[in-house]
C-alpha cells in the first residue's frame, strides 16, 4: 500500500471523491501543515492554526496509480483560489499535495505544470501547493465519513 495526502477544501467533500476510487483502500480526514501539536477542529477551523484541512488516502498502487489520484485531486476542486474553495475561506482551505516521496513531489509537480500550460483556468495561476509531508493529526470521529454517515451528497463541484 502507499499513501498520498491532499488538501482541497473542506475535508468532507475530498474524503467522498477518492472514496470512490478503485484502488483506494481507506481515506482519513485530518489535519497537516500547522503549528499546533494535536489540533483540535475548533483550532484548525479558525485559520490560525496554519493546518489545513486534508484526507489522507492509502491506495494500492497496482490498481490505482498516483498520477490518477491526481487528476481526481484536480478535477474536483479549483486550484486557483487562494485559501478558498467556493464558500469556505482560509487557509485550512488551501489547496496542498504534500508528497511522501521524491516521485511524488515530482509527478505533483509536473501535473501542475502541465495543468497551467493546458490554459484549463484561462490566465489564472494554479496556487496549489505542493510541500513535504509532515505529521498527520486524524479528525475527530465525527468527520470520517462525514457525508456518507448523514447520507448528504458531496460538497464539492466537479471541475474535470
Amino acid at each position: 500500500m502507499a499513501r498520498a495526502t491532499f488538501g482541497a477544501g473542506c475535508f468532507w467533500g475530498v474524503e467522498y471523491f477518492f472514496k470512490q476510487i478503485d484502488g483506494v483502500n481507506q481515506t482519513r480526514c485530518g489535519y497537516m501543515g500547522g503549528k499546533i501539536e494535536n489540533p483540535e477542529y475548533q483550532q484548525v477551523k479558525t485559520g490560525t492554526s496554519g493546518h489545513a484541512e486534508v484526507v489522507e488516502v492509502e491506495f494500492d498502487p497496482q490498481l490505482v496509480s498516483f498520477e490518477q489520484l491526481l487528476a481526481i485531486f484536480w478535477a474536483n476542486h479549483n486550484p486557483t483560489t487562494l485559501n478558498q474553495q467556493g464558500g469556505d475561506m482560509g487557509s485550512q482551505y488551501r489547496s496542498v499535495v504534500f508528497f511522501h516521496d521524491k516521485q511524488q513531489k515530482q509527478q505533483a509537480e509536473s501535473a501542475k505544470f502541465q495543468l497551467m500550460k493546458s490554459g484549463r483556468w484561462g490566465s489564472r495561476q494554479i496556487v496549489t501547493e505542493v510541500v513535504p509531508v509532515c505529521h498527520f493529526y486524524p479528525a475527530e470521529d465525527y468527520h470520517q465519513n462525514y457525508l456518507e454517515k448523514n447520507e448528504l451528497p458531496s460538497c464539492h463541484i466537479y471541475y474535470g
